[in-house]
């Protein structure tokens, strides 16, 4: 950001309307008349406009290249000027003139144009007029907000819609055509809102406020709002500062100068996207940018982050260290004009900004992925092998073995305790032929592609109720707390459970007893998470600080004698200690060989655990606002392939921050899901298993999807009793299987899918 022109003006300007465009720029002279300044060549004279009687108190300019219109507001006029006319006149000698379009309106607070620059919004403190720059009319007046009238404008694809933000804190969606309001927000903040911005590529609306809020609603059919996500200005700040500091390698907090320890207001005083070419990269798509009273920020609304922030402080070379309005023009080229007036001091400032510094973001740890790169090291863990004991009596050779004494396997009863026989032999007359049972067509349903291509599951199929039924029998599972973590191994013959009883045991499907119990004493922690890896290898588990890595084998033969006694083993590989005082959620793939685990800590943040060196890889500090309870890794599955790419994607979720996608590969945020309400119970998430779908629970009774692609959430599934804590996808079928807290579990199927 360069400083091209800074002028000293004969007022002040903080809290007004001042205009820029991408030739032309205006401010108030005299407090009834106005200057133009040429863009272009700014050592030319500055245009005078004369026409008003009372003082100017907002101005903006059109939309359209040429002609160049500036509408300019004072309590007794509306004038809309064609600067370019008015240049010919005045060098004619003529005194420049423009059109009268509103008259004794009152104290204009804002006006904007339409896209087609053929309507003029102008507010007042109690009402918005609607006004024609062609007939010099007044097409409508709109009235309904219980405050006075911050700011007004129209929507860039229906320019019958107009919405419109006061100091009571709302903001209202207008039909131009019926002069009726389609939709009224609640009271958003405590502070009044101040204006509005509108993502055409997203069908977005944000709406920023005094205390630097800033809200976003999705703009569906039939003037269909829906919330997509809420933004702190300065909870952002902090954290973008603590990123900065961490990438730059700079002191630790303690030792930050007192200005960062003073906190200030941060107003949105503009919002406004620059980033409209096709040629710029597509994530910027959902880039925007505010307009505060200390510098500029651009906010990722993807993953609802700041990229960057140019501080006024910062750049030495500015007259103005805090901003009181701001006016941006559109892009040029590469380049964004921005006028800027000051808070406190008589001065404007008009500044350069290229959007390729805007683009350029510190980049992370680079070069991590799920796939390894190499074989793994001579010494690494992962190379362990579990030695089985030899028999401690071996048979001695030359030896007389035991043999049976008869030689078949079976031995007929000899019936010394059956009941006498009382019924002689009859032979069974008229049987009918029955038919071999006919093999049902979906026999290798599960040797089948996934359907890769179809639509979300959203239909219901089935409820079980775990509750409600009666309960007819009744089994101990060998816990003695409640089990907070359940985990199939590949070959689906073996899985784990872990419990709040610091043990962890491995169960077959074939048998009510557990294979291996790991307790007694083992672990001082309960376990957060316990997983098969590195294609059942091992048996990975969290525990307190540390990883803990068990090399096993499963002995499921018993002897007569020694009948309760376990004959599978196991051995611990490694301990890995992490940085956090207790982990709290953690994933590994399972599904192919792969040297990374992911673990999230009590201290919010995300360690990278490359297993084959033994130690922490990466860590992305304050990763959520809370301790993250679930992080999901794209697996995949074995009936569906994905592009190698998308196995870096994982998921983490915390309580109050909503859900969020990373990206190994860079350990950044991509996007941010916040649809769902997730408030005080720690809601789970799941991939389909194409990688196109998200699924997660949610504290109003619902399960939502998104599109992996889209913050904006895809379905809403209704119909449970209550909150929906888990959730997971059938790694076979199109089919979502969802659990809520009263004990019911429902299970949707797509509706492409046949009966």
């Amino acid at each position: 950001m360069k400083e091209k022109l800074s002028l000293i003006c004969d007022r002040l300007l903080s809290h007004q309307q001042i205009a820029c465009c991408q030739s032309f720029f205006g401010i108030p002279h005299h407090g009834k008349d106005l200057l133009i300044y040429n863009i272009l060549d700014l050592q030319k004279k500055p245009l005078l406009l004369i026409g008003h009687h009372g003082v100017v108190s907002a101005m903006t300019f059109g939309n359209a290249m040429s002609p160049v219109l500036l509408c300019s507001a004072s309590a007794d006029y509306i004038i809309v000027w064609d600067v370019q006319k008015c240049q010919k006149q005045t060098q004619k000698g003529e005194l420049p003139t423009g059109k009268v379009i509103g008259t004794l309106l009152g104290k204009i607070i804002h006006l904007s144009f339409c896209f087609c620059d053929d309507r003029v919004a102008a507010c007042t403190e109690a009402a918005i007029y609607i006004l024609s720059p062609k007939t010099q009319e007044t097409l409508s007046r709109l009235t309904g907000h219980l405050g006075p009238l911050t700011s007004a404008e129209f929507c860039p694809w229906n320019q019958n819609v107009l919405i419109s933000t006061s100091e009571d804190r709302t903001f209202k969606v207008w039909d131009l055509n019926t002069e009726t309001v389609v939709y009224q927000s609640f009271v958003l903040s405590a502070f009044p809102l101040l204006n509005v911005m509108f993502l055409e590529s997203e069908r977005f609306l944000v709406v920023g406020s005094a205390d630097g809020q800033v809200f976003c609603y999705s703009i569906g059919d039939n003037h269909k709002f829906s919330p997509v996500t809420k933004l702190d200005l300065q909870k952002l700040e902090k954290r973008y500062k603590v990123q900065r500091r961490k990438m730059s390698h700079e002191a630790e907090v303690g030792e930050s100068s007192t200005e960062d320890k003073v906190e200030t207001s941060k107003p949105i005083l503009a919002l406004f996207c620059p980033f409209r070419n096709k040629n710029i990269h597509e994530i910027n798509n959902s880039w925007f940018c505010i307009g505060s009273s200390d510098g500029l920020y651009v906010v990722d609304l993807a993953t609802s982050e700041l990229s960057k922030v140019l501080f006024f402080k910062e750049i030495s070379s500015l007259s103005i260290h805090m901003a009181g309005a701001w006016s941006i023009s559109p892009k040029f080229e590469n380049t964004m004009l921005v006028l800027v007036s000051s808070l406190f001091t008589p001065r404007v400032a008009l500044m350069e900004m290229c959007l390729g510094d805007l683009e350029k973001i510190e980049k992370g740890d680079e070069g991590l992925s799920v796939f390894p790169s190499s074989p793994p090291l001579h010494r690494s863990s992962l190379n362990t092998e579990l030695k089985m004991k030899e028999p401690s009596n071996p048979k001695k050779k030359g030896s007389v073995q035991e043999q049976p004494l008869v030689f078949h396997s079976k031995v007929k009863s000899s019936g010394y305790t059956s009941s006498p026989r009382r019924v002689m032999f009859s032979p069974k007359t008229n049987v009918q032929k029955t038919s071999p049972p006919k093999k049902s067509k979906n026999v290798s349903s599960l040797h089948t592609d996934y359907p890769a291509e179809d639509a979300a599951p959203t239909i219901p199929f089935t409820d079980l109720s775990l509750v409600n039924n009666q309960v007819l029998c009744l089994q101990h599972s060998g816990h003695d707390k409640p089990v907070r973590s359940v985990s199939w191994s590949l070959s689906r013959q073996y899985w784990l459970s872990a419990s709040e009883d610091l043990s962890l045991r491995m169960w077959t499907h074939c048998s009510s007893e557990p294979a291996i119990v790991m307790g007694d004493g083992m672990f001082s922690k309960p376990i957060r998470g316990a997983q098969f890896y590195y294609l059942d290898k091992f048996v990975l588990l969290g525990s307190g600080p540390s990883l803990h890595l068990y090399l096993y084998n499963v002995d499921v033969t018993s002897d007569d004698i020694k009948r309760y006694h376990r004959r599978s083993v196991f051995k611990l590989a490694t301990r890995l200690k992490t940085s956090s005082t207790e982990i709290t959620a953690m994933s590994a793939i399972n599904d192919f060989l792969s040297y990374i685990v992911l673990v999230c800590g009590s201290d919010r943040s995300i360690q990278v655990v490359d297993m084959n060196r033994g130690g922490v890889a990466s860590t992305m500090a304050e990763a959520h606002s809370r301790s993250i309870h679930c992080i999901t890794q794209n697996k995949g599955s074995r009936f569906c392939t994905q592009t190698s790419d998308s196995y870096n994607l994982f998921l983490t979720s915390a309580i109050t921050d909503g859900l969020k996608l990373w990206d190994l590969r860079t350990m950044r945020c991509v996007r941010r899901y916040d649809s769902h309400v997730i408030r005080c119970h720690p809601c789970f998430s799941s991939i389909s298993p194409c990688g196109r779908f998200i699924a997660t629970g949610s504290e109003d009774n619902c399960a939502y999807i998104y599109d992996i692609r889209s913050s904006l959430h895809l379905h809403k599934l209704h119909r449970h009793t209550d909150t929906v804590l888990s959730v997971s996808f059938n790694p076979a079928k199109p089919e979502l299987l969802t659990g809520t807290l009263d004990g019911k579990l429902r299970l949707f199927q797509t509706s492409s899918r046949p009966d």
